[in-house]
């Protein structure tokens, strides 16, 4: 049975950084699409970013730079690496999978999947 398990939300400062991780288990084969999502009570699951198996990243624009997806293969494991936080970026954070065959690796294509996979979450919890 697939299971993702994000770790590494907190209670941060503006200005602090986090580093968030998801341990991915029960699948077998190399082939996935990997990507981090953040909600807020009462608003739409956020798009972050994405990660393929062949290392081919996606990054939210409006996230200018802040934040950096990637992947430990060796260990399953899938970061996001999240810098000059502030208060906006406080919300519920998941990591999301499909494993296997995909059409297109993107957080439109995660969402809208039915093979998609999702982890508990993570809080972050960003004070001015």
């Amino acid at each position: 049975q697939v299971q993702l398990v994000e770790s590494g939300g907190d209670s941060v400062h503006s200005g602090g950084s986090l580093r968030l991780s998801c341990v991915a288990s029960g699948y077998a084969g190399s082939t996935y699409c990997m990507g981090w999502f953040r909600q807020i009570p009462g608003e739409e699951r956020e798009g972050l970013a994405t990660i393929n198996s062949i290392g081919t990243t996606t990054h939210l624009s409006s996230l200018k730079g802040r934040f950096t997806i990637s992947r430990d293969n060796a260990k399953n494991t899938l970061y996001l690496q999240m810098n000059s936080l502030n208060p906006d970026d406080t919300g519920m954070y998941y990591c999301a999978a499909v494993f296997g065959r995909y059409s297109g690796c993107s957080s439109p294509a995660l969402l809208q999947s039915r093979d998609t996979y999702w982890g508990p979450g993570t809080q972050v919890s960003v004070s001015s």
